[in-house]
């Protein structure tokens, strides 16, 4: 297997937790949000067509989101407020679209996850580009422990 690579243009949301709304009914609680999942699974579809990968893969990915009117114009920031979402929770959207997308057959043959979150550059369309590659052996070599 090769690399797989799903570039997906819309403003990224995190994956909220979810609110009983009565009569057992649960809703999302950040605006967007199946939306959004729902727009990377359509990528993710449009952009590979191979049968759901089963073997362990390493994702990687960026989030760009539009930074705020009122962020500096001469300076680089980074989305660190509790509007632009945490990172842990894109995460989480992210992998559910891509099994939603059929990429992988479970967010559990994830085994190596690197992500960032960022501020659109002047001229760049908000989005997220994601890389999803096999794992071939393990490396330990960069192991924490």
């Amino acid at each position: 297997m090769t690399s797989v690579r799903i570039i997906v243009a819309g403003d990224p949301k995190p994956k909220g937790s979810l609110k009983h709304i009565g009569r057992g009914r649960l809703t999302e609680q950040v605006a967007g949000s199946g939306t959004w999942r729902q727009r990377v699974a359509w990528a993710a579809r449009q952009q590979y067509s191979g049968p759901p990968l089963t073997d362990p893969v390493a994702v990687t990915f960026v989030v760009c989101i539009t930074p705020p009117k009122s962020a500096p114009k001469r300076r680089i920031t980074w989305p660190a407020t509790r509007s632009s979402g945490d990172l842990d929770k894109h995460a989480r959207n992210l992998l559910d679209a891509l099994v939603d997308g059929r990429v992988i057959a479970d967010d559990s043959r994830v085994v190596e996850l690197r992500c960032r979150k960022r501020h659109c550059l002047p001229g760049e369309s908000s989005g997220a580009v994601i890389l999803v590659r096999p794992m071939s052996a393990p490396d330990l070599t960069g192991d924490l422990t």
